[in-house]
């Protein structure tokens, strides 16, 4: 494996890991966010994603590794056509599903989900638009990174294996969720396994790009309603950071 390439995969699997916890735990400790401190974090979220995925397009483009590799194709437009319809419904289904468990569970069982979506999730129309912005460069972003780049990184290295770099651009995927728990590990690996599935099987990011924008934005616009808090509630008495 090149090294630049080593070095990535290292900061993706530590750092970015360490990052969204400490975030997410200085949020935590926030008795609440105002309008200010939301549009700071979905500023912050643009730039490190745009920074990171500019990073590995540049360094893939300097070993002359082609776009198509990373998936930028789409070689059966009918077959990916369909699996994004299906891959998109499935997700959905799946989002709506775990909204409403959440919504009807006790205080333990929804962890620290509610909590963390008051400070997070958009408030107002104004929030909304630009959480619109966050929603479409993670989607994009994270299958370059994860579906594109790592697992074309591992299945290269580790004996050209497709199997092996779907599963350990999986694990590094859940890993960067890992501010979520153990629960939300295992399920954002089985969703990182999906994902990377179908990727390999269409050669083309399309179908996860669509389920990961559909999925993200599912949340961000029902989990206040469905998880029960007022919008706008506290705002003006956020802890700057």
């Amino acid at each position: 494996m090149h090294w630049d390439f080593a070095l990535i995969l290292l900061f993706l699997g530590t750092a970015v890991p360490w990052l969204g916890r400490r975030r997410v735990r200085q949020l935590m400790q926030m008795p609440q966010t105002t309008k200010q401190d939301r549009l700071r974090l979905y500023a912050s979220t643009i730039a490190f994603q745009c920074i990171a995925a500019g990073v590995i397009l540049w360094r893939t483009g300097a070993r002359r590794i082609s776009l198509a590799s990373l998936g930028f194709q789409i070689p059966n437009l009918g077959v990916v056509a369909l699996v994004s319809v299906l891959l998109a419904a499935l997700i959905l289904v799946n989002q709506l599903v775990s909204l409403r468990r959440i919504s009807r569970g006790t205080g333990e069982q929804r962890g620290i989900l509610p909590e963390l979506a008051r400070k997070v999730f958009p408030q107002d129309f104004a929030e909304r638009l630009v959480f619109l912005a966050v929603v479409m460069t993670v989607s994009l972003c994270e299958e370059v990174i994860y579906r594109g780049f790592a697992q074309y990184a591992f299945g290269n290295s580790l004996w050209g294996s497709v199997l092996a770099g779907v599963l350990a651009s999986a694990a590094l995927f859940a890993l960067a969720h890992a501010y979520q728990g153990a629960k939300g590990i295992g399920a954002t690996f089985i969703v990182g396994i999906l994902f990377s599935a179908v990727r390999s099987w269409t050669g083309s990011l399309l179908p996860p790009i669509l389920a990961h924008f559909l999925a993200d934005f599912t949340a961000g616009m029902l989990a206040p309603s469905r998880i029960g808090f007022s919008p706008n509630v506290g705002e003006g008495q956020g802890i700057v950071r």
